[in-house]
């Protein structure tokens, strides 16, 4: 594409304009914002709607806009600048290439490139930006402490058989600790890595105490009152399936006869529980001193991750197909070996069709706390609303709503021919127990819908 094609397609991802030199601020904020992100072009002299405004050029102009970069970008880059004249109007022309090295700041802060704007880049952003950019992953360092000891070779042994016959790694499950380390690169100058220690250590919470799961059981629909909490430890393969397990033990098993035989099946699909913890110990980020954390509740299970999502992802990318973006690739690589994931990206993708053929809404992605959360939701029926000690009325609304999508306090005083003083108190009942929430502002606009 040519200048004047570029210009014409508007402003973009890769692609700024600005009207003139007085600019000269934001142009180097979009300097940072591309050199941190794929790169881009600043046209200066072109106006929002694409109009080629021209700015007032001397003999100096490029060598002041330089110097302006230079003493305000860290570290100094020197994109390529140069004038052009269109139309009879000059235009000056910035082309930024990403930059290796990242973050690059501008006047002491860091920004990147989304859609059409720069955002500022916080703590978290800049400190990913580092570590991918040194690509020094933390789960590839040698263990501060540990050495060959400590690594329990029957989990090992176990490990070797299953991505021998999951995935035919040509490794000896009898071969000796040291070199299967080394071939599976978890082995620094004779250190075991943090993978190779969360993987198969034989006690790893000595070196790393935080790398637990914590899963409970909540009273009602709240994390308010605990029916059973257990906290599992041990190695990061055990800790997957011993949270499955206490899933298990706390969600219903229904049976039903099918033709001449019982088929049992469980209220969440399984599979969908696995993926998600597996997601959440494989993607987490182990340098925050936090669990991964299993709750249920009456109506729902959440599975917290600890940490963002791995810069570029999005929680909507995570509802239709992405990229596989590991936070800790050694960790990813072994458990791809034994078909605990697939490296596809398409591991939500799965959450959400296991959800939907069991006949459960669609699971909720978020950010919460720092944090991803995946929740797995009942279906609303009348059954599960009575155990959540619902009247009659308020059953009724629910399904009203999951039906029209809201329902205000004068619907539902004349759906039950019921005062407003009666509506009031069973909508705010709703609203306490997190099924529904208020929407809209002033009598005639406020209405309720699910949460």
């Amino acid at each position: 594409m040519n200048i004047v094609e570029t210009i014409k397609a508007g402003e973009s991802e890769t692609t700024e304009f600005k009207t003139s030199l007085a600019e000269w601020r934001d142009v180097v904020e979009t300097i940072s914002a591309f050199s941190n992100k794929n790169g881009g072009i600043i046209f200066i002299g072109v106006g929002d709607n694409c109009e080629i405004i021209g700015v007032d050029t001397g003999k100096n102009t490029i060598e002041v806009l330089a110097n302006q970069i230079k003493q305000n970008v860290d570290p100094v880059i020197y994109p390529s600048i140069h004038i052009e004249n269109m139309y009879e109007k000059w235009v000056i022309i910035v082309d930024v290439a990403e930059f290796v090295q990242k973050p690059v700041f501008a006047f002491g802060r860091a920004f990147i490139r989304v859609g059409k704007s720069n955002q500022k880049l916080g703590y978290e952003g800049i400190r990913n930006f580092a570590l991918n950019t040194s690509k020094v992953y933390w789960d590839t360092r040698p263990c501060t402490g540990a050495d060959l000891g400590d690594i329990d070779e029957e989990k090992l042994r176990w490990f070797l058989k299953g991505a021998k016959y999951e995935r035919r790694l040509e490794l000896d499950p009898d071969t000796s600790v040291r070199e299967s380390l080394e071939k599976l690169d978890l082995l620094r100058d004779g250190i075991p890595t943090n993978a190779a220690i969360l993987l198969f250590g034989r006690d790893p919470q000595r070196f790393f105490g935080h790398s637990e799961i914590r899963c409970a059981r909540f009273k009602g629909t709240k994390p308010l009152e605990f029916i059973d909490m257990k906290v599992f430890g041990g190695n990061l393969i055990d800790q997957r399936e011993d949270a499955v397990e206490f899933v298990k033990e706390h969600i219903k098993l229904h049976a039903k006869i099918v033709g001449l035989e019982r088929v049992e099946t469980w209220e969440y699909p399984i599979d969908a529980i696995r993926e998600a913890v597996t997601n959440a110990i494989c993607h987490r980020d182990y340098e925050e001193y936090a669990n991964v954390q299993v709750r249920i509740f009456d109506d729902r299970i959440e599975i917290w991750g600890c940490g963002y999502l791995p810069e570029p992802l999005t929680v909507d990318d995570l509802k239709q197909s992405h990229r596989s973006i590991l936070r800790n690739p050694l960790i990813g690589k072994c458990l791809f070996l034994i078909k605990f994931i697939e490296h596809w990206g398409t591991g939500t993708n799965r959450i959400i069709d296991a959800c939907v053929a069991h006949g459960l809404p669609e699971p909720i992605f978020e950010e919460l706390s720092g944090s991803l959360v995946v929740t797995l939701r009942k279906m609303i029926t009348k059954e599960s609303l009575r155990e959540m000690n619902l009247n009659e009325r308020q059953i009724k609304a629910v399904l009203y709503v999951e039906e029209k999508g809201s329902i205000t306090n004068k619907e539902y005083q004349v759906l039950f021919d019921i005062s407003r003083v009666t509506a009031t108190r069973d909508l705010n009942l709703l609203e306490g127990k997190d099924i529904l929430k208020r929407i809209g502002k002033g009598k005639r606009d406020l209405k309720y819908v699910f949460k």
